[in-house]
């Protein structure tokens, strides 16, 4: 049974226990103090030893103690930022003319401050990372940096370490998506807001300890989801809590929203926190060592967190419909309370990245662990492809996920009495198994290893996968079993996807031109144009080529097969054309792989130094040959696809021209057999 959201009465300015504004900054200010503290204090337990592993001398206090200090600030302030914009976009509602609320203004103008303060964190990062690697004083590093801008880089000296990158990337998304929150005046924009912040967001998951050594992989995926997950928990709160306190219209409904999103951010958190805590040590060393006793305290204040959010679902959300004086209510106060551990949590975790764990003081690794993250038992056979898995955090998990949804999906409808097509649940669920596979077997395995495995994968990611996903038409599924907001209440989850798929970007992502080139030009670039050299030795790059494979490739048999509603209607001919239009070209792209006489990542490949992985050019040529094999295969699946909804469209008109001439008694027909009598009796 659905639950009617009434908005709250706006605040009259009466009777105020003090301005709102002023009483975020104070707490915001006292969290960031006591983040502080908790990186400082972990940083000072594990410094000594932190310095002889680097074999470096000491920097100083400002480079020890600042670079954590100034760590956790600025991440403190990227939650902040990220979570604001989230509850700009989806935790109050936008006005009927897709302005934003009021609400939604002021938590966007959070996020621009939020993320101009991250921006500043990330420069500040440069120089102290810089002399965290040289051993030289803070002061030292900085005129260096300083005085080699232009003759060795953008970063001057500082450029040669490289986590400054990083964080150069870091500062520049931080601006862009302070810029975007400064202006942003339409609802539409906080997506664009909440990308450019989650990118920002990147860099940071993919340095320190998670990044490098054995099982890195498993590191960086649950670090990624770790920080996401984090972010937008602890923004999320921050934001709602301000809401609430200046008596926002919207607070019942943004509070239910937000306590539904945290629940799931708290699993989240929790399970990437276990697996990243076990990549690095085991259990025993929870209470014999440094890191391990840093953990427990991390764990403790996450526990803490928990538990307070456990009480605002079973006691504040009523409390707070009902109180008149909301900035005084027990919500308020449990989340000022949650907010603080937060920041201690967020402390102790930049302490954690300036504390080695036991595994990096003792571990001898392999060339290939050392880059891959894992050992290669031998050669890629196809028992090895089949059955020796290793599970991907990120696609795996989407996987498994998608599916359950969607099965939940259909069930709704099934206990409503409504049918749905069984051809299309099995394409869905055939197209997840086909992403847990492509992703986290041995295919997923090897891929990073060996080109020819990697490009079985890429052609499964692109050409078999999303044709399975668009033939499950998840959009429809989803506008019949989500229920409608109704005419008055706040927008809701059926009716954000509605305005995804009409807005102005997906006008712009479907446009045949923009996707036939994405989908069929990134072959070209990719791998003959020497992207692929740079990218493959990154995990990071691996992640962004698969996401770029199944977001190309759904984009394109949307286009051409989709049964979902999309913002471009093509006729059946158009939609022929572009395939037969694509087929030329993934035949000569197979081609022109199995003739290039360079070895594409010769250096990568070398570099791994697999005894068993010798003969690069014939590998080659073999992935030249799957590129071309694969990739006919799946696009004449498509054309039978598109024959068969061609025929089908052509009955339902047939269909219901029929129904229209019965209830017009064959008025058309009659019409037109009165048309042919009047010209026989007029004559020539």
């Amino acid at each position: 049974m659905s639950t009617t959201i009434s908005p709250q009465p706006a605040d009259t300015g009466r009777d105020r226990l003090r301005d709102p504004s002023q009483v975020r900054r104070l707490l915001i200010g006292v969290a960031l103090l006591l983040g502080v503290v908790a990186a400082t204090g972990a940083t000072a337990l594990s410094l000594d030893t932190a310095q002889v592993l680097l074999g470096v001398p000491d920097p100083g206090w400002v480079t020890n103690y600042g670079l954590p200090a100034v760590t956790v600030v600025g991440q403190l302030l990227a939650a902040i930022g990220f979570g604001s914009a989230i509850f700009a976009a989806f935790f109050v509602p936008p006005q009927a003319s897709g302005d934003l609320d009021a609400g939604g203004y002021r938590a966007l103008r959070w996020s621009a401050a939020a993320f101009a303060g991250w921006a500043v964190a990330a420069i500040l990062m440069i120089p102290l990372s810089a002399s965290s690697v040289s051993g030289k004083s803070f002061g030292d590093t900085v005129g260096q940096c300083v005085s080699t801008i232009g003759r060795g880089g953008v970063l001057g000296k500082c450029g040669t370490v490289a986590d400054s990158a990083y964080w150069l990337w870091t500062a520049v998304f931080a601006v862009v998506a302070a810029v975007l929150a400064a202006v942003a005046l339409k609802w539409g924009w906080t997506v664009l807001v909440i990308a450019v912040g989650f990118l920002s967001l990147m860099p940071s998951a993919l340095l320190g300890h998670s990044s490098a050594g054995g099982d890195h992989d498993y590191g960086t995926n649950s670090l990624i989801l770790h920080i996401v997950a984090a972010a937008t928990w602890t923004g999320g709160l921050v934001a709602v809590l301000a809401y609430a306190f200046g008596r926002g219209r919207w607070r019942l409904l943004a509070l239910r929203r937000y306590s539904r999103a945290a629940f799931w951010c708290l699993i989240v958190v929790a399970l990437s926190g276990v697996v990243n805590v076990l990549v690095r040590l085991s259990p025993g060393e929870l209470f014999t060592t440094t890191y391990g006793r840093i953990v427990l305290g991390k764990i403790a204040a996450l526990l803490i967190a928990g538990g307070l959010g456990a009480i605002h679902r079973s006691r504040t959300l009523k409390a707070l419909d009902d109180d008149a004086r909301p900035e005084r209510s027990l919500f308020v106060r449990l989340a000022a309370v949650e907010t603080l551990v937060f920041a201690v949590a967020f402390g102790l975790a930049a302490g954690l990245s300036r504390t080695p764990p036991p595994v990096l003081a003792t571990k001898d690794l392999t060339q290939a662990e050392a880059e891959l993250g894992y050992t290669l038992d031998g050669p890629p056979t196809a028992a090895r492809i089949f059955l020796d898995w290793r599970f991907d955090l990120i696609f795996g998990t989407f996987a498994i996920v998608a599916a359950i949804v969607y099965l939940r999906g259909v069930w709704r409808l099934h206990k409503r009495g409504d049918a749905w097509p069984a051809g299309r649940t099995v394409a869905w669920l055939l197209g997840c198994l086909a992403l847990l596979f492509a992703t986290s077997s041995g295919m997923g395995k090897y891929s990073p290893a060996v080109f020819s495995v990697h490009m079985m994968g890429h052609m499964m990611l692109s050409m078999l996968v999303p044709v399975l996903l668009v033939l499950g038409a998840p959009a429809t599924l989803a506008l019949r079993a989500i229920p409608p907001a109704g005419r008055d209440a706040p927008p809701g989850l059926r009716e954000w996807v509605l305005s995804a798929i009409h807005s102005t970007y997906a006008k712009v992502v479907t446009h045949p031109l923009i996707v036939v080139t994405v989908f069929v030009g990134s072959f070209y670039v990719l791998y003959l144009g020497g992207l692929f050299d740079v990218l493959v030795p990154h995990h990071s790059a691996h992640l962004a080529m698969n996401l770029h494979f199944l977001v190309s490739g759904f984009l394109f048999y949307w286009l051409v097969i989709g049964i979902d509603p999309a913002p471009r209607q093509l006729s059946p001919v158009a939609k022929l054309g572009i395939v037969w239009g694509s087929l030329p070209f993934h035949a000569f792209f197979g081609v022109a792989l199995m003739m290039t006489s360079g070895i594409i990542a010769e250096k990568w490949y070398t570099s791994l130094q697999l005894p068993w992985h010798t003969d690069l050019a014939h590998d080659q040529t073999v992935g030249g040959g799957i590129a071309w094999a694969t990739g006919e295969f799946p696009l004449m699946l498509v054309m039978m696809a598109l024959l068969i909804q061609w025929r089908r469209q052509d009955d339902r008109q047939a269909r219901r021209f029929d129904r229209k001439e019965e209830r017009d008694e064959d008025a058309e027909l009659e019409s037109y057999n009165a048309m042919l009598a009047q010209m026989k009796k007029d004559g020539p």
